[in-house]
C-alpha cells in the first residue's frame, strides 16, 4: 500500500509559519522513489533546524549512499520550529520526511544524527509528533527502529531509554549492513517481532541496542557494571571505520537548498581523523586513525559536485584541513582549475603551524580575501601544554604578522575557558595576546585598519577523550573570567576598537557537560525538560538553564547523585564510565596516561609524522594511518 503524502493537508497551513519554506522539499538532486517497490525504508533525521541539517555531511552522504541501493529508499527530516510544531499537533498533522512528506512512523528505520548533545530534546518533539512512543519500551512491531549516530552517540546513554540502538563510527559501511539484516528479516515475515530484530542487529557487535544490557549502581552513586541480559549480545560494541575513503567518495549530488542555511557550498572532507592528539577534542580522538583521500579523487568530487550542484565555492573539510600530506598540491591544483571563474575555495579554521601564504593566496587567488581564523585554544603558554596544543604564541605572532603583510586586514582567534588546571591569568592572557596579534599587525602593514576578532567557547569534557575523568569548571567562574577578560580587553583605549570579542556564557555548557557524561539516569532529566517545553537547547534564545536545574533536582531527588555529581566532579582511574563498554578503540590506560601528562603539562607529538605512541586504534581496529604523498598531480580540466 502506498503512504500518501501529507502535504495537502499541509499546504494550506504554511503561511501562518516562519520560514515556510524550509517544509516544502524538491531541493535540487532530493530524491522520491516509488515507496511500494522499496523493500527498506529509511527516514533520516537531523535534529536541528533545516537550516543547520540540510548541510549537513552525514545526513547528506547516507541519504545517497542509502538512494543507490535497489529496494532502499531514503528520505530526509529535520525539526520543526515551535510555531509549526504548535499547527501539526493543532491540525494532527504527523512528522513528516521534506522529500515525499510521507508520515515519519510510516518507515522501518528513523536514523537520527546527532552532532551535539543538545539536539536530545528535539529527538522527543520528533517521535512525539510522529505518533511513535518517545520510550523504546513502549514501541510495538509498527513502529519504526529508532537508531542513533553521530558523534554525540558516542555515549548514548542519557538517551538510552528512548533509542532502539546506536551506531559508533563511520555510518557509510553499517547502514548498508542494517539495511540488509532489516531487508532479510521483512522477508521471512518479521519472525519475533521487533525483539528478534534488535537481537540480529545487536549479535552483529556493531550496534548497540541499549536494552539488552542492565546497569547497576553502587551505594555511593557510581556504576557498578554494565553486562549483556541475554546471550548472543557482545559485552563492548566496537566503532566502525571506513578505511579507503577514495571507494566511497559521496556526496556525488549535493543537495541544493531552497532556504538560507548555515553554509551555502559545496563541501569535500580531504580526510577523516586527526593525530594531532588535543586532548579536549573529543572528534580528533574518535575519528582515528588519519585517513586521507588522494589528490585526484578530491579533484574529481570537486568537479562533479559543482557540476551537479552550481555552487559557487568549494569547502576542503577535515579536523585539520592543511595537515593533508598534499595539501599544497591539492590548493595549487584546484585553483588552477578555476581561475577566471567564479568558484572560490575556502579552508577552514586552520592551524597556526601549518599555515603559509603559498597556501593561503592559492585558497583566496579567486579573489575572495575573507577573515583567517586561527584556533589556539588556550591564552597562555602553559594551558596550551595542558591541552597539548603545541602552538607558541611567537608561532602565532610570526603567522598572523605573514598574513596582515600579504593583503588580510581580519584574524579571528578562537579559545576556550575552563579548561582543566585553567586559572584568571590564563584567560587574561588572551587579552594579551590580542593586543600583540593588533600590534604586529600595524607595525607589519603601517595602518590602523587592523582588525582581530577573538572567540571563545566554554569547555565541556567528553567520552573518549583524556579530559574523560576531569572536574569540569561551573559557570559562575567561566562568566566571573569573561567578565575580567572583557574588562581587560573593553579597558585599552589603544587597542580595544579593533578587537572583537564573542564568548558564550557558562550555563548552557554545564548542560551539555551532564548530557556527554551522563548514564541512563540522565534521561528522567530529558524527558522532563522536554516535557516542560524544552526545545532546541542548542540555540540560545531558546535554552532555559533554570529549565534544566529545576528538572535535574526532581527527576533525581531520590538517587545519591546531582547536577554537580554529573559536571564538576573529578572521576578517579578506576570509576567504571558510563561508556566504557563502548569501543572508540582508545586504550583506556593510555587515556589516563594522558590524562596525567596534562595535569604535568607535558607535550604528546604527533603520530603521523613520529612513532606510534600507542593510543591502540590501529592495532585494536586492525587499522592503519593512510596517508600521501600520491605523487600525482591535478590536471586542467578538459574542455567540453
Amino acid at each position: 500500500m502506498p503512504v500518501e503524502s501529507i502535504f495537502p493537508r499541509l499546504e494550506p497551513l504554511l503561511p501562518s509559519v516562519q520560514k515556510p519554506i524550509q517544509y516544502v522539499g524538491g531541493e535540487l538532486n532530493s530524491q522520491v522513489k516509488d515507496w511500494d517497490e522499496a523493500e527498506v525504508r529509511w527516514a533520516l533525521m537531523y535534529p536541528d533546524a533545516y537550516e543547520v541539517g540540510l548541510p549537513n555531511q552525514g545526513v547528506q552522504i547516507l541519504y545517497e549512499i542509502l538512494n543507490e541501493r535497489d529496494g532502499v529508499l531514503a528520505e530526509r527530516t529535520y525539526s520543526v520550529w515551535p510555531d509549526m510544531e504548535a499547527v501539526m499537533r493543532e491540525h494532527g498533522i504527523p512528522q513528516f520526511t521534506v522529500d515525499a512528506h510521507r508520515p515519519v512512523a510510516a518507515f522501518d528505520v528513523l536514523g537520527v544524527s546527532f552532532s551535539t548533545e543538545l539536539g536530545y530534546t528535539n529527538l522527543l518533539t520528533a517521535l512525539d509528533l510522529a505518533g511513535v512512543p518517545p520510550t523504546a519500551a513502549d514501541r510495538t512491531d509498527d513502529h519504526p527502529i529508532v537508531i542513533a549516530g553521530g558523534h554525540a552517540a558516542f555515549n548514548p546513554e542519557p538517551i538510552a531509554d528512548f533509542v532502539d540502538a546506536a551506531v559508533l563510527g563511520d555510518g557509510e559501511e553499517i547502514a548498508l549492513a542494517i539495511t540488509e539484516v532489516i531487508r532479510e528479516w521483512k522477508a521471512e515475515g518479521g519472525p519475533g517481532g521487533r525483539d528478534e530484530l534488535l537481537l540480529r542487529l545487536a549479535a552483529s557487535g556493531g550496534v548497540y541496542v541499549p536494552r539488552f544490557y542492565d546497569v547497576t549502581y553502587l551505594p555511593d552513586g557510581r556504576i557498578q557494571r554494565v553486562a549483556p541480559n541475554r546471550p548472543g549480545v557482545p559485552w563492548r560494541i566496537e566503532k566502525h571505520t571506513v578505511m579507503d575513503l577514495d571507494q566511497w567518495p559521496y556526496p556525488k549530488k549535493p543537495l541544493v537548498p531552497l532556504a538560507e542555511t548555515v553554509h551555502e557550498r559545496f563541501s569535500v572532507e580531504i580526510f577523516r581523523g586527526c593525530t594531532r592528539g588535543c586532548r579536549f577534542c573529543q572528534a580528533g580522538m574518535i575519528t582515528r586513525p588519519v585517513r586521507e583521500r588522494s589528490i585526484t579523487t578530491i579533484g574529481a568530487m570537486v568537479d562533479q559536485g559543482l557540476k551537479e550542484s552550481g555552487f559557487q565555492e568549494v569547502g576542503l573539510l577535515s579536523l585539520s584541513s592543511a595537515d593533508h600530506s598534499e595539501i599544497g598540491d591539492v590548493a595549487k591544483g584546484l585553483a588552477d582549475r578555476y581561475e577566471g571563474t567564479n568558484t572560490s575555495l575556502s579552508l577552514p579554521s586552520t592551524r597556526v603551524d601549518a599555515f603559509n601564504i603559498t597556501l593561503a593566496n592559492e585558497f583566496s587567488r579567486g579573489g575572495r580575501r575573507s577573515g583567517l581564523t586561527f584556533a589556539p585554544e588556550g591564552g597562555s603558554e602553559r594551558m596550551r601544554k595542558v591541552i597539548n596544543k603545541m602552538v607558541t604564541e611567537d608561532d602565532l605572532i610570526r603567522t598572523v604578522t605573514t598574513a596582515y603583510e600579504n593583503g588580510w586586514r581580519q584574524v579571528k582567534l578562537y579559545f576556550m575557558c575552563g579548561l582543566p588546571t585553567e586559572e584568571d591569568e590564563d584567560v587574561l592572557a588572551i587579552a594579551d595576546m590580542a593586543k600583540r596579534v593588533i600590534r604586529a599587525g600595524r607595525e607589519a602593514t603601517g595602518r590602523k585598519d587592523i582588525r582581530c576578532t577573538v572567540s571563545i567557547g566554554g569547555f565541556v569534557p567528553k567520552p573518549h577523550t583524556p579530559f574523560q575523568w576531569a572536574a569540569q569548571c561551573d559557570h559562575e567562574t567561566v562568566d566571573r573570567r569573561l567578565r575580567a577578560l572583557k574588562d581587560a580587553l573593553r579597558g585599552d583605549k589603544e587597542y580595544g576598537r579593533a578587537i572583537g570579542l564573542r564568548y558564550h556564557d557558562g550555563q548552557p555548557s554545564i548542560v551539555e557537560g551532564l548530557l556527554s557524561r551522563g548514564d541512563r539516569r540522565v534521561g528522567k532529566i530529558i524527558r522532563a525538560v522536554w516535557e516542560d517545553g524544552g526545545r532546541f537547547d542548542g540555540w540560545s534564545e531558546h535554552f532555559s538553564y533554570e529549565r534544566w536545574t529545576t528538572a535535574a533536582e526532581k527527576a533525581l531527588a531520590d538517587e545519591p547523585v546531582d547536577l554537580a555529581w554529573y559536571t564538576v566532579r573529578e572521576r578517579d582511574e578506576v570509576e567504571v564510565l558510563p561508556w566504557d563498554h563502548l569501543d572508540a578503540g582508545l586504550d583506556r590506560e593510555w587515556l589516563w596516561q594522558d590524562w596525567q601528562d596534562a595535569v604535568d603539562e607535558t607535550e604528546v607529538e604527533d603520530c603521523r609524522w613520529t612513532p606510534c605512541y600507542d593510543c591502540g586504534v590501529c592495532p585494536t581496529m586492525g587499522t592503519e594511518i593512510q596517508i600521501g604523498p600520491t605523487g600525482r598531480k591535478l590536471l586542467p580540466l578538459s574542455v567540453v
